[in-house]
């Protein structure tokens, strides 16, 4: 195996050798100019809306591409860059004799940045694990909050307006009232809790410490009286099918290795379980009986409408509660745009287009890294088999997402154009990218359906003219069924690195930031490709997190390359260049920088999941796999 990876690092290497631009090639416009520096202008023909100032995309130009910027040809079509709250605070604009307060601002992000990337994540962390923590957590959140809530309106108190119409501060509010709402759920059980405790017969200090703050079960409070001297246990314990992927159609017939060392580790788990409540509770001293009446039970709750209420209801509050933290990154986003004085009149549409897609594509690369430390392995989508099956696999929700990414942007691709207007260059190449979204994502959703996969399959059969020649007996499915090699998402992602790298710009500097996040791209769509081939060879057999390495990095270049696209927005490239700062190495390490950064809070976030969940699940052991020459 580690000569397969081997291989995969020489092909990368070989292909990004390949695919580096030499020095000469940087500008085939500037080339071509040269080329036809003698033909008339008349000669050339003019491309439409390919400007990068005009509003309405309707300026003919003739796709030089600048080295140096023409303030002349920028004002044009934009008013000039107003004062900012940075530009007041660090650079001297403004009244030199007003006193100004950068730090308050600094105070707010400290404070801020704890708050939503520190003790929420904490406490969802803590929340999915049940720990008794999780309420002090939060308390450290909403404390954190206040305290950047107050040097913010300190701020402002003492700094003039410098951003009209401004609606960070409005959303930010929004996202708290967001978070008080889910953390009155906590509240209503903890004085759901508080009325069980005074109703009990037992009030003692210690059961109100356990059950009303720390919200642990106790005997008297979770059995009643009659079964206050059991053991409580896991229902996991009394489970008797095995663990391993269930015996589906994407199963083989036999279990494998790792199904039966899973048993064992499950087996020897289930020894220290406690006899005396089984046949207490149930009458029965086989595992079987427990087994049927636990799962029966469930299915039945499973079936009534308060079971389906509950389950829905706890999975929109598990998709707030995580959205908190997304919604944290979009504030980041909006804070700078405001405090320097981004997005403002008409670079409105394409500051919004970088942020959000640049934004998406950074928030994929961090779900894909976690991916590769093992989060969501219940569910296979940690480069492993899943251990109790799962109904979608993470190919399919990577289509689905791109699909919807592409339906909506189809249409908001027209956005500031007049009715009738003519569709511009720039606005089909938009175009076709969100219809290859859509399509692609598309046809990835019909490749992960199971239904759709049994039908393709059906063409086998034809050779048996006669039903009765059919076998009788269960095809047995190749390995490759055990997992999923759906290449439609890096194929989406890797064709729009490839046309957004050759997007045409204005200015040299806007041409090599464009090229170097779309190359990104490409590159996590090839060692995406590569993480299905090694894949295809030896599909996983085990239900532990596989960690491809080629995952790792391709995360990395997603997630970077998400960054870079937001760097790319043409009010920081122009901004950049009036300051001298327009150095792509600059803009690269920058990039690297935040995503390492990123990559750490990640891995630290994932660690402390791991590290709660493993000490409830002490008894499992592992074994090394062997390995062969």
């Amino acid at each position: 195996m580690r000569a397969r990876w081997l291989t995969a690092a020489g092909l990368f290497l070989t292909l990004s050798a390949l695919s580096s631009p030499s020095p000469t090639a940087a500008s085939p416009s500037v080339a071509a100019r040269d080329t036809f520096a003698d033909v008339p202008g008349n000669a050339l023909s003019r491309r439409d809306g390919d400007h990068a100032h005009a509003p309405a995309h309707n300026h003919n130009h003739k796709g030089t591409v600048l080295a140096e910027l023409n303030e002349t040809e920028i004002l044009m079509w934009h008013q000039p860059t107003p004062p900012s709250y940075y530009t007041i605070d660090w650079e001297g604009e403004g009244d030199p004799n007003e006193t100004r307060h950068p730090s308050l601002m600094m105070a707010h992000i400290v404070f801020m940045s704890l708050a939503f990337f520190g003790s929420l994540p904490i406490g969802i962390v803590l929340r999915s694990v049940k720990h008794p923590a999780h309420g002090a957590a939060m308390i450290s959140f909403y404390g954190f909050s206040a305290l950047g809530v107050s040097s913010s309106m300190l701020y402002n108190k003492m700094t003039p307006n410098m951003y009209d119409g401004s609606v960070h501060g409005k959303h930010g509010y929004f996202v708290l009232v967001l978070a008080l709402c889910l953390s009155a759920v906590d509240i209503v059980a903890g004085f759901t809790r508080l009325v069980s405790f005074i109703r009990s017969a037992n009030k003692s200090i210690k059961v109100f410490w356990q059950y009303v703050i720390l919200n642990q079960s106790t005997d008297a409070h979770s059995q009643g009286p009659e079964y206050a001297g059991l053991i409580a246990e896991d229902p996991e314990e009394y489970e008797i099918a095995k663990l391993g992927v269930p015996h589906s159609d994407d199963s083989p017939d036999s279990p494998d290795e790792t199904e039966q060392w899973a048993n064992e580790v499950h087996r020897h788990h289930n020894r220290h379980s406690s006899i005396v409540s089984d046949r207490t509770l149930f009458g029965n001293p086989t595992r079987s009986h427990s087994s049927d009446t636990l799962n029966e039970t469930a299915k039945q709750n499973s079936r009534t409408a308060g079971g389906w209420a509950v389950y829905i209801g706890q999975a929109v509050f598990a998709v707030l509660e995580r959205s908190l933290v997304i919604a944290g990154f979009g504030m980041v986003l909006t804070g700078i745009v405001v405090y320097t004085g981004g997005c403002r009149q008409s670079w409105v549409n394409g500051c919004l287009a970088h942020l959000i897609k640049g934004g998406i594509f950074w928030c994929y690369g961090l779900l894909t890294f976690a991916r590769f430390l093992g989060s969501y392995a219940e569910l296979g989508w940690a480069w492993n088999r899943a251990p109790k099956g799962s109904k979608y696999t993470a190919e399919f929700t990577e289509s689905f997402v791109i699909f919807l990414y592409g339906v909506t942007n189809t249409w908001m691709e027209r956005f500031g154009a007049s009715p009738g207007d003519p569709y511009t260059t720039k606005q089909v190449q938009h175009i076709s990218i969100a219809v290859m979204f859509w399509f692609a994502g598309l046809v990835g959703m019909g490749i992960e359906s199971k239904r759709v996969r049994r039908w393709l399959a059906s063409s086998t059969f034809e050779s048996f003219s006669n039903p009765t020649d059919m076998p009788p007996e269960a095809i047995t499915e190749p390995p490759s069924y055990l997992a999923s090699f759906n290449p439609f998402p890096a194929l989406v992602i890797g064709v729009t690195g490839a046309a957004m790298a050759a997007h045409y710009q204005r200015y040299l500097f806007q041409v090599q930031i464009h090229s170097l996040w779309g190359n990104m791209l490409v590159a996590f769509s090839v060692l995406r490709c590569l993480t299905y081939f090694f894949l295809w060879l030896g599909p996983p057999k085990s239900i532990l997190p596989s960690r491809p390495p080629t995952e790792a990095l391709g995360s990395f270049f997603l997630a970077c390359g998400g960054i870079v696209f937001m760097f790319s927005t043409e009010e920081v490239t122009i901004a950049a260049m009036r300051r001298g700062r327009d150095d792509v190495m600059m803009f690269l390490n920058v990039a690297v920088a935040i995503t390492c950064l990123a990559f750490c809070w990640t891995l630290c976030m994932v660690a402390l999941k791991g590290w709660l969940k493993s000490r409830t699940h002490s008894n499992v052991t592992y074994r090394s796999s062997n390995i062969s020459a």
